[in-house]
């Protein structure tokens, strides 16, 4: 064993929710390390890599790596081993402020009914715990992230918001006004991207790349909190890559075994674990920790570390509206129709939100530049005439992408593949997914929804995508709740099977509702953090 480092609390994963815990705990004076599998991220460097890229794809400025593998876009098999029956289509990051790194920033809260869907709409499960013992974390989570926001969006609030909301695009209004005879409205967003200067960071600017970098950090990313984490006194180790956990026979983690790139062994020991590698990579390394004698691996006494996998399944439909509405002058989603979030049909088909993009057609349609190769190729125009139709093009583009809510499946799940490997001898994740009747109602209502918007400013032209598209939002696989049998952590985090091991992210939770999940995993790890606080106060 070349080195062994010890603290207090050993973090697995230094994304957004690894980061805020790590941070919390260090500020309270408790020694902290950080395992990440990936690097820092030079910011400058990023934009640079990005603007030279061919494919500006949400993975276009962080380089692959070899010893920490992902999944992208544009080679979304090469990582997963996809057995159907339907393709995983979400991403994410391996690197110090994780997936962050290339989100929207939207930071809305879960409405207090999606906690109970199952008491209340007969579907899915209900959640341990209610929106109001969650509220005071969302308060602090907002505080923390910086949210810019002016609507509860249907979740009560017990403080404001840390700033103004940025505000709506031309588009956003011109739509707006073009709903009101329907009785529909347009909201906007709650953001973690300021408004106005906050943290040390800058307002935004309106640079349209929200995805996949902002140039100037007006939006918020996890490295944010590695950083403070780090300025007091958390020990971050980049490029190491937990693969191990190990536990005594009383069922206590004694530590996590983890490799540099160059393949290196090294261990770390703490008095308390974290794991909060994201919802792929943390039931995979649980997996991977598997013995004779929990054959299961780590944590998996229910066998439900890995099930249950969830995504916003996203219907994308395109318009080009009658007249110049004026797209990639903003961040890339300011406002969107949130009014069928909630609701009876619930029983019957999936709840969604609709954001209104900003981003013209980059996100399931022709970007100008790829419209300009199919105009020069097929219709032979060059200059005057090329320019001025790109112009009446991209001008008048509307992108909608409904976020559809998905229901709890225990065969969608992430496993380990047993013929495919990365350069440091682990195994790739091997993904089970299929879209359940109830969410492809819930788009085909998405699609309903979109051709009143899209009559409503008069579009010329539409298209709704056949297939499904990924939110990002990877969701389930190590699920909160009370009964041992059925979950895999109770309401704080902390392991049914191993008294001194947290989880944290995304795969605590036990259904997806509609919100984008970053302002709910961060209010659980500020949660998780405190009862860390405590356990070690009391130790």
């Amino acid at each position: 064993m070349a080195d062994r480092l010890e603290a207090d609390v050993v973090i697995v994963g230094a994304g957004v929710a690894g980061s805020l815990i790590a941070w919390t705990l260090a500020e309270a004076g408790a020694r902290v390390l950080v395992l990440e599998s990936g690097p820092w991220v030079d910011r400058a460097e990023a934009v640079a890599t990005y603007r030279e890229a061919a494919a500006k794809v949400p993975e276009a400025p962080y380089p692959a790596l070899d010893h920490a593998p992902r999944p992208t876009v544009i080679a979304i098999d090469e990582y997963y081993q996809q057995e159907g029956p339907d393709f995983f289509q979400s991403t994410y990051e391996r690197r110090v402020g994780g997936t962050t790194w290339h989100w929207q920033g939207t930071a809305m809260r879960h409405l207090p009914n999606d906690f109970q869907i199952n008491t209340l709409y007969g579907v899915g499960v209900d959640w341990p715990i209610s929106y109001d013992d969650l509220e005071p974390w969302y308060v602090r989570s907002e505080q923390a992230l910086g949210v810019a926001g002016d609507t509860d969006m249907g979740s009560p609030r017990s403080a404001p918001y840390v700033m103004p909301a940025v505000p709506p695009s031309y588009l956003d209004l011109h739509i707006n006004e073009a709903l009101q005879p329907l009785g529909m409205q347009v909201l906007t967003t709650p953001q973690a991207k300021n408004s106005q200067a906050f943290d040390g960071r800058p307002p935004c600017c309106g640079n349209n790349i929200c995805v996949p970098i902002c140039p100037i950090g007006a939006k918020y990313d996890g490295a944010v909190h590695a950083t403070k984490a780090q300025d007091a006194g958390a020990q971050i180790e980049a490029e190491a890559v937990a693969h191990r956990i190990e536990v005594d026979n009383e069922g206590r983690v004694t530590r996590v075994l983890f490799m540099r790139p160059d393949g290196s062994e090294h261990e770390a020991v703490g008095r308390i674990y974290v794991v909060a590698a994201h919802a792929i990579e943390t039931p995979k390394l649980l997996l991977m920790s598997r013995t004779d004698a929990m054959p299961n691996g780590i944590a998996n006494s229910s066998d439900m570390v890995g099930r249950n996998l969830m995504d916003h399944v996203t219907q994308v439909s395109l318009c080009l509206s009658r007249d110049p509405i004026w797209p990639y002058r903003a961040p890339v989603e300011t406002s969107g129709i949130e009014h069928v979030r909630d609701g009876e049909h619930r029983r019957e088909w999936a709840a969604f939100r609709t954001p209104i993009g900003n981003d013209g057609w980059s996100f399931g349609g022709e970007i100008p530049i790829d419209l300009s190769v199919d105009l020069i190729q097929q219709e032979g125009l060059r200059g005057a005439a090329l320019r001025e139709r790109i112009k009446q093009t991209a001008e008048r583009q509307v992108r909608l992408a409904a976020l559809v809510e998905q229901l709890p499946n225990p065969d969608n799940r992430v496993t380990l593949s047993e013929d495919r490997e990365d350069a440091l001898g682990l195994p790739h994740p091997r993904i089970n997914f299929q879209v359940d009747e109830y969410s492809l109602r819930g788009m085909e209502q998405a699609r309903m929804l979109a051709d009143q918007v899209f009559d409503a400013i008069g579009a010329t032209f539409r298209q709704h995508q056949e297939t499904f598209f990924g939110a990002g939002h990877i969701i389930g696989t190590y699920r909160m709740g009370n009964d041992p049998a059925s979950s895999v952590v109770n309401a704080q985090g902390r392991s049914h099977d191993h008294p001194n091991l947290y989880l944290a992210g995304s795969g605590l939770f036990p259904t997806a509702a509609t919100a984008n999940p970053t302002l709910t995993l961060s209010a659980l790890a500020l949660w998780c953090a405190e009862t860390i606080k405590g356990e070690l106060g009391s130790a």
